[in-house]
């Protein structure tokens, strides 16, 4: 068994969406980044790569690439899970934390846990997401963007 953490971090810009979890959430802003700018499946992927040994999202999905412009999130996390197969790991579980001060979050957390537990093979049960703020300090609590940060144990098939 291997665990590993991932922590992504997106500013906003104009627009009228956010992409987390792979729920599109209105909002008065977008993320300001070069795929959907999931911060949670991205910290995820990153938590899975790290497990694995495998690097991180920017080595695999690099926002150099036009490949990768405007790119789904759970496409990316779908192609991670398939170079863990490929290692010869599944994953046991995921822990997630997105970091926000808006918009609210609680209404959309069980969509994300069935997106991601759809996209990694797993039952609900294995796949947690939770929300909190930071009580208005810092740029998550200036309203400047959103981090993520996850964990994800991972075995041998």
């Amino acid at each position: 068994m291997r665990m590993g953490h991932g922590y992504d971090v997106h500013a906003f810009e104009a627009g009228d969406h956010l992409m987390l979890g792979g729920v599109r959430i209105a909002h008065t802003q977008a993320f300001k980044a070069h795929s959907d700018g999931d911060v949670l499946i991205h910290a995820l992927c990153d938590a899975l790569l790290g497990a694995a040994a495998l690097g991180d999202i920017g080595r695999h999905f690099p926002d150099t690439d036009p490949r990768y412009a405007g790119a789904d999130s759970r496409a990316l996390l779908r192609e991670v899970l398939q170079l863990l197969s490929a290692g010869g790991w599944r994953v046991a579980n995921v822990d997630c934390t997105v970091v926000a001060q808006v918009p609210k979050l609680a209404p959309h957390v069980e969509s994300m846990r069935e997106n991601l537990a759809s996209d990694l093979g797993l039952d609900v049960g294995r796949v947690n997401v939770k929300a909190t703020t930071t009580e208005r300090l810092g740029f998550a609590g200036r309203e400047e963007g959103i981090a993520a940060h996850a964990v994800a144990l991972i075995e041998r098939d």
